[in-house]
């Protein structure tokens, strides 16, 4: 039984409508304190983290499927997809949705040692997704479990891309959060696009002090 209802979501996030979930979420996943807080409330009721919580409420209340074809893949068929590709210590996934697959393949990983020897920093995950709902949910989803990984928030097909996150467990600690962390832009980047546009995206957004210094001498480079 799902213990995450379309309700309980909505009053963890601390909306009543769910229309207003994404961008509540987004607000919150921006504020290390408060969504680590958020973390421990949904981790008190559930502390199985290799299934995503949030399938049934998104596909229910959040999916859209007639313009984007949102659709779920059911657990059985994202189980059995990671048995047939599950080898490396790396993955991509385009149209990652919330990460019920990446979910799956993040838990086979972790499972492959006793958690005493299960480093975060030996696997990395690479997911795209162009749903603007879909973004809160999966970032929560990664950040939740300690991931190292890149998300890029944009059309896997055209390669427009709104965002790049970039989800780090700084401290290679098999029960810690990971942190949250927006890639530098150049000034030639951000000419594209208005401050609107960026949907739920800080220009700036810097956590984790251990982002190689060298990405902004290159961001300084490219502006010459």
């Amino acid at each position: 039984m799902n213990s995450f209802s379309i309700d309980k979501v909505n009053e963890l996030i601390g909306v009543e409508e769910s229309y207003q979930a994404p961008d509540a979420l987004m607000k919150i996943l921006w504020d290390k304190s408060k969504r680590e807080k958020l973390f421990m409330k949904f981790l008190n009721i559930s502390h199985n983290v290799s299934d995503d919580w949030f399938r049934d409420y998104f596909q229910e209340v959040q999916s859209d499927r007639g313009k984007k074809k949102q659709d779920f893949t059911p657990l059985s068929v994202s189980k059995l997809m990671v048995r047939l590709a599950d080898n490396g210590s790396t993955y991509f996934e385009p149209a990652a949705g919330t990460g019920g697959i990446l979910i799956n393949r993040w838990n086979s990983d972790r499972m492959k040692t006793t958690p005493f020897d299960y480093l975060p920093s030996k696997y990395f995950y690479q997911v795209e997704e162009l749903g603007d709902s879909a973004i809160p949910f999966l970032i929560f989803n990664i950040l939740i479990r300690g991931m190292n990984a890149t998300v890029v928030y944009g059309d896997s097909l055209s390669r427009g891309v709104k965002q790049v996150f970039f989800c780090q467990n700084e401290n290679d600690d098999f029960l810690g959060f990971s942190s949250l962390n927006v890639m530098p832009h150049s000034e030639q980047v951000k000419k594209y696009f208005k401050v609107n546009e960026w949907v739920r995206s800080p220009l700036n957004h810097i956590e984790s002090e251990k982002i190689p210094s060298i990405l902004s001498k290159l961001i300084m480079e490219e502006d010459k």
